[in-house]
């Protein structure tokens, strides 16, 4: 199955200004997730941005981009525009990759996108893994997400779900059989469903929680998890990420 792997940057970041152009060994951050994600089997890799820096940086470097409107609220509106701007639609499948991961495992793309090749009853996929320490279970930062007996999503949380009621401690219901999953921020749409997405009314449970994604589950509309066996690569988020992942990168070279 053939897939296109859309980047989505912004230079407005609280917490990391100018985030997608930070250098890391000598390359944007950007720059460094889209080659990752080229090593992918993906057909196209492509940065969808409103800016015109992030454009220029990622042109320099031989990675294709397109330019989006930049009154975009939130990272699926960009992503359908990209759509749009690249012809694509109805079962072609995306693959959302963030563009502050820069050591996000090619075999985690392909894995999204193959859940929405074997699962056509899903509009949606992402990943999970399980959960082993109990301070990330109790972590409101930590998103949960429970499935079905077809590894179907049935709900995304910041709360500790699911919940032994008999367990003592969470450390207990963290770990065993039945162990929670940590949802991993990587999404395989299909297009036809992403250019639809914005469109939808977003859902009360998705401003309760804060998670977009309950968008999709509030509407009908069904999302394929890959459970992997390992947690992804850390992302950047702060000045302190971004040094971690510049010392991993200089210790490769």
């Amino acid at each position: 199955m053939g897939f296109s792997v859309l980047i989505p940057a912004r230079l407005a970041s609280s917490r990391l200004p100018n985030k997608p152009l930070a250098d890391i060994a000598g390359l944007p951050m950007v720059v460094r997730v889209a080659q990752r994600a080229a090593q992918s089997r993906a057909s196209q890799v492509v940065v969808a941005t409103d800016s015109p820096e992030v454009a220029a940086a990622c042109e320099l470097h031989g990675v294709r981009v397109v330019l989006t409107r930049a009154d975009h609220p939130t990272g699926s509106d960009r992503l359908a525009e990209a759509c749009v701007l690249l012809g694509l639609d109805g079962n072609d499948a995306v693959v959302n990759v963030q563009g502050d991961e820069p050591l996000i495992d090619p075999e985690l793309i392909n894995a999204c996108a193959d859940q929405l090749d074997q699962r056509p009853d899903c509009v949606v996929s992402t990943a999970a893994h399980a959960i082993d320490d109990a301070d990330q279970f109790g972590n409101p930062n930590v998103v949960k997400v429970v499935t079905d007996a077809l590894g179907r999503a049935m709900y995304f949380s910041r709360a500790p779900i699911p919940w032994w009621r008999d367990a003592p401690t969470p450390g207990q219901a963290a770990s065993g059989a039945g162990a929670p999953l940590r949802h991993i921020g990587i999404y395989g749409y299909r297009a036809g469903f992403l250019r639809r997405f914005p469109q939808l009314p977003p859902s009360p449970l998705e401003a309760v929680e804060s998670l977009e994604q309950l968008r999709v589950l509030w509407h009908g509309e069904r999302i394929a998890v890959h459970v992997a066996l390992q947690p992804p690569g850390p992302g950047v988020d702060t000045p302190e990420d971004l040094a971690r992942i510049r010392a991993l990168f200089e210790g490769r070279t």
